[in-house]
């Protein structure tokens, strides 16, 4: 199954970093954050990536041209007028990464549509770029197999200004609001699993995704949510980036379940 990642931002909150690269490609721990989260469902046995790139996309295409090169012991030997090169040991991911230009301006469910002939007609998954999570894959995708809705997304209890979702007893999602005053209700934290119907809903290049679709599929009752109760973190701004890096200096970062 298909991992769609959402990279195409200007991530103006976090202008310190973004200036000069994609906000998923700011750094925590030496890597970045992208990978962070490419690591996260690569844990559980997802490792087919679709990056919707965009701002300064350039970049993320050169990190894993260069991925190889960067993760290996190699030796350059250029004697004798040769140009030889010998790798000694391999430190690189079993994945499968499609990186594409979605746009300079696109917005975020104009991106989605636009990987459309990258997914084809199958179930896939979707996250945003910029937040880590220790939320248990296998189990949010079993839950949304279960219930045969359009779409899961998973849900978090956190006072922050993101998606706000009125959940009903049987978990079907009942209205979806974007981005208001934080009044204690469930968020929309990503880490989605969408059936590909979804792209009916996205009509262009102009479509918030959190705004016309995922409005019209909890009006129809084709959206459900996964309540996570564990961690959760976004990184809208230094601030917050400083934090994720603290969790990995000590050692505690809720996110990392692989070893190095």
């Amino acid at each position: 199954m298909k991992v769609v990642l959402l990279a195409g931002g200007f991530g103006s909150r976090i202008s310190e970093e973004s200036q000069f690269k994609p906000k998923p490609m700011v750094e925590i721990g030496g890597k970045p954050i992208l990978w962070h989260i490419m690591k996260e469902y690569s844990y559980y046995g997802f490792r087919e990536f679709i990056i919707c790139a965009g701002y300064k996309q350039h970049i993320i295409k050169e990190w894993f041209a260069n991925y190889f090169l960067h993760n290996s012991d190699i030796t350059f030997d250029y004697r004798n007028g040769q140009n030889k090169t010998i790798v000694h040991a391999q430190h690189f991911e079993p994945w499968e990464v499609t990186v594409v230009d979605t746009g300079l301006h696109t917005m975020t469910g104009g991106r989605i549509k636009r990987i459309r002939p990258y997914v084809g007609n199958e179930t896939f998954m979707m996250t945003y770029g910029d937040g880590v999570c220790d939320v248990d894959i296998r189990q949010l995708l079993e839950f949304h197999q279960s219930h045969g809705r359009i779409a899961t997304l998973t849900a978090v209890m956190l006072e922050q200004q993101k998606g706000i979702l009125d959940i009903g007893g049987d978990n079907a999602v009942k209205s979806f609001r974007e981005k208001n005053l934080s009044d204690g209700m469930p968020i929309n934290a990503g880490y989605m699993v969408l059936d590909p119907q979804i792209f009916d809903y996205i009509e262009g290049d102009q479509t918030i995704f959190e705004r016309e679709p995922l409005e019209k599929l909890a009006e129809e009752g084709e959206l459900m949510s996964y309540m996570h109760r564990g961690f959760w973190q976004c990184m809208d701004n230094k601030r917050e980036m400083d934090k994720l890096e603290k969790y990995l200096n000590i050692g505690k970062a809720p996110w990392k379940k692989w070893n190095d």
